[in-house]
């Protein structure tokens, strides 16, 4: 057994064995040749004998974002939408949406129209305005007031909410990339699963992804857990979507496995090839993984539901930035990724990070809540952390 592989496996036990750890964990690490290590430790779900595995199948929740950046993406290439056009050029129904602008003193919510239209751009890098009712607490009080609170994913109620600014002032994350899949489905003329199969899935391999749990998958699915405030870990099946939805949601619905997912990330380590083909151009690429915010940042998060997030940023004090979809860390992490990189997270406490420059991008998988949990999120950071020491001793990351 390698060095690397050794230290790897010690810090997915690690995370899974010691009190307070979280029931299981699956993770991958990839360069542009293919699959560097690949590690599981712990179980599907508590109380069960079935052992976390690579082929696992999770919720991916966030981590579905960027793989409908790459079929916005997709349709650029192909001169359905451009990045600068309205968005109720293709989604009519977003022109609906107003700006929150406080409470009267019996809780009625103000609204006012928006002083700019959304754009696909603005959607893109969560400009437009939107946030989720568990990281604002004003959306999160107005989906109250509107008897809207905790609509489920793949409802079409759970991507109905107000702006909270007007587009293109501030970087706030929220449900925009949703919207960028319906956009998807109104250009391409099929639903978004179609379009992600033909285009994206099935040319890089990516037969374990879904935005359902399938009869083929749900013998290795995981199942979501919840951290209670006493420390106790409840799994709570419920969460699984077994059917397929009324939407399908691009900013969180879809399921797979991490091995799945690796073959993604290898995509953009390989500029937009992969196992079967060319997936977008290397120069939409090239566009895709730069800053798009200019002076503005993106940054942390203030959970307005402790149930569902804890408060956080990933390496407070560095900078931050968001290109389509995905966040930039403008300065060097101290884990060892260097400035540039790409990186982002699912709700259900995954992780991933994209280092164009290395050529490697790692992936973390668990299916635990609240977000940014006190086991799951450090046991990322330790994982992360230990592939760039292995780096930068041994100056590569694959055995010689």
């Amino acid at each position: 057994m390698s060095t690397l592989t050794s230290a790897l496996d010690g810090v997915l036990r690690r995370t899974t064995e010691a009190a307070g750890g979280v029931p299981g964990v699956v993770t991958i690490l990839t360069d542009r040749q293919g699959t560097i290590h690949e590690g599981s430790a712990g179980v599907r779900a508590v109380g069960s004998g079935d052992a976390m595995t690579p082929d696992t199948i999770l919720s991916l929740f966030s981590c579905t974002k960027a793989i409908t950046g790459v079929a916005l993406m997709q349709c650029v290439e192909d001169g359905l939408v451009s990045l600068d056009d309205r968005a109720d050029r293709h989604v009519p129904e977003i022109s609906r949406t107003q700006v929150l602008d406080g409470f009267d003193p019996d809780g009625t919510p103000r609204l006012r129209p928006p002083t700019t239209p959304i754009t696909v751009r603005h959607l893109m890098l969560h400009t437009a305005g939107f946030g989720y009712e568990f990281f604002n607490a004003d959306i999160r009080r107005y989906r109250t007031y509107a008897n809207s609170l905790g609509a489920p994913r793949g409802t079409r109620a759970s991507i109905d909410t107000p702006l909270t600014f007007d587009p293109g002032t501030r970087w706030q994350y929220g449900v925009n990339i949703d919207w960028v899949g319906l956009l998807i489905e109104a250009v391409r003329g099929q639903r978004l699963g179609e379009a992600f199969r033909e285009r994206i899935l099935d040319p890089l391999g990516m037969h374990d992804t879904a935005f359902h749990v399938t009869d083929a998958m749900a013998d290795r699915a995981a199942t979501m857990h919840q951290r209670q405030p006493s420390g106790e870990i409840v799994p709570i099946p419920s969460m699984m979507q077994r059917t397929p939805p009324q939407i399908e949601n691009g900013g969180g619905g879809l399921y797979a496995s991490a091995q799945d997912y690796a073959a993604f990330m290898r995509m953009i380590l390989n500029d937009g090839s992969g196992a079967e083909g060319r997936i977008l151009k290397s120069e939409t690429v090239q566009s895709m993984v730069r800053n798009g915010l200019g002076d503005l940042a993106s940054g942390g998060w203030i959970s307005a539901n402790p149930t569902l997030t804890n408060s956080g940023e990933y390496f407070p004090g560095i900078r931050k930035s968001w290109a389509y979809t995905f966040q930039v860390n403008d300065e060097p992490a101290p884990t060892g990724r260097p400035a540039g990189s790409l990186a982002w997270a699912g709700l259900g406490n995954l992780f991933y990070w994209i280092d164009r420059q290395n050529g490697i991008a790692g992936f973390w998988g668990t299916q635990i809540l609240p977000f940014h949990d006190i086991s799951s999120y450090p046991g990322f950071v330790e994982f992360e952390t230990t592939v760039y020491q292995h780096l930068s001793r041994n100056g590569t990351l694959r055995d010689r």
